[in-house]
């Protein structure tokens, strides 16, 4: 089991990375903190991570009209880990 699975790029959370070392990960529904922060300093090991919170995104119904009528259905559930570092940084642009 990959306990990391994307990390996260938004406007919100680039401002995060940028003020206070804070980076957003997409990490597995049963990862624990640890489990999270090993994973993180295994993958990056230039950084060492001073926190970690998580949080479970619930799913939210979402639909849309189509020519044979409204289709509905739901978004999934996931889980977000917002990693905060003592010292080091990540660029997730140079890994693409």
């Amino acid at each position: 089991m990959s306990v990391l699975i994307q990390p996260l790029i938004t406007e919100k959370l680039t401002r995060l990375q940028e003020e206070n070392q804070q980076y957003a990960f997409e990490v597995h529904r049963n990862a624990t903190k640890p489990q999270i922060r090993q994973a993180i300093e295994k993958r990056y090991p230039d950084v060492k991570v001073a926190r970690v919170n998580t949080m479970v995104v619930p799913s939210k119904p979402k639909g849309r009209f189509t020519k044979s009528g409204f289709v509905s259905g739901r978004s999934r559930v996931w889980k977000k880990a917002i990693i905060t570092l003592k010292e080091g940084e990540i660029d997730f642009f140079s890994e693409i």
